[in-house]
């Protein structure tokens, strides 16, 4: 399997999933509807919706009703780059090699913008309801979106996230928290609703999650070492970001090559627990195994 060639495939699919689900820009809010759109079509890897949609594969899911779910998880990631870059949180000016939404539209249309892609990313999830409106694992997946996104989620990791800036010291137990709330939630919420769309066992929705919980602590480490290691061409935006912000990374607290090595054992428990349900070329376990080695 040429897993780049895939990797392209699915991403160009789901850019034009997306673009269906984007608002038109017109009426006296033009502007913030410019800016959500600038905000989405900025690029990324859409690992969010991809992971949602192989996982509604891999147990058997056949329909388009993983694709307003999928949708949705990427307007709420984007929300969170949005808010994250804006100069009260990390004041970044570049993002994927493009200048951040607060940069081009001003900082309150930015804060605009990310706080309407996370209600639209609800009004958008909330379309399948009306393509299979007898569906009894709508309502559950909606929740889990829901959950995963909020205080007991992402925005919790993001609160310990900035509250921990300037403390001499973090335990690795609350790192960890901030790592799977800031980072995990939104992959535990991608992996495991693909699975309860499909309608899937509760004990294969718990081994999903357990799975994107690693996938999570992992991608968070690697981002940490790639913020040391990296460079703007590849990222995309300014390196040393952790460094500048006074952030408590895994890197500070364990050391280069046991991050390196902690964030590869993870992705490898990952890779075994998806290939326990997986299809001898399923296309989920080797993007897990591309995940290990990315340098962006």
């Amino acid at each position: 399997m040429d897993i780049q060639k895939e990797i392209a495939v699915r991403v160009s699919e789901i850019e034009a999933m997306l673009k269906q689900y984007l608002p038109q820009e017109k009426g006296y809010q033009k502007t913030v509807l410019e800016a959500m759109n600038y905000s989405i079509l900025a690029g990324g890897k859409r690992l969010r919706p991809m992971l949602m949609i192989e996982t509604y594969r891999l147990f058997g899911g056949t329909s388009r009703i993983v694709e307003p779910f999928a949708a949705a998880i990427e307007m709420i990631h984007t929300y969170s780059l949005v808010h994250d870059d804006l100069p009260a949180m990390d004041n970044d000016a570049y993002r994927r090699g493009k200048k951040t939404t607060h940069a081009v539209y001003g900082e309150a249309m930015g804060i605009l913008a990310g706080d309407a892609l996370l209600n639209y990313a609800y009004e958008t999830a909330s379309r399948a309801f009306s393509m299979e409106q007898d569906n009894p694992n709508l309502g559950r997946a909606f929740q889990i979106l829901a959950e995963k996104a909020g205080v007991y989620g992402m925005v919790g990791g993001q609160t310990a996230d900035i509250e921990s800036e300037d403390e001499p010291e973090i335990t690795r137990e609350k790192l960890n928290f901030i790592y799977r709330m800031k980072t995990g939630a939104l992959l535990e919420a991608a992996m495991k609703t693909g699975a309860v769309l499909a309608g899937a066992s509760r004990h294969e929705q718990q081994m999903m999650e357990k799975a994107a919980l690693e996938v999570g602590l992992a991608f968070q480490i690697q981002d940490d070492i790639l913020d040391i290691t990296g460079s703007f061409e590849a990222l995309g935006k300014p390196i040393g970001s952790d460094a500048k912000n006074k952030k408590a990374t895994y890197v500070a607290l364990e050391g280069m090559e046991k991050a390196k090595q902690d964030a590869e054992e993870l992705f490898l428990s990952a890779v075994d627990i998806v290939e326990s349900f997986s299809g001898e070329k399923s296309f989920l376990p080797e993007l897990l195994r591309y995940l290990i080695h990315r340098e962006k």
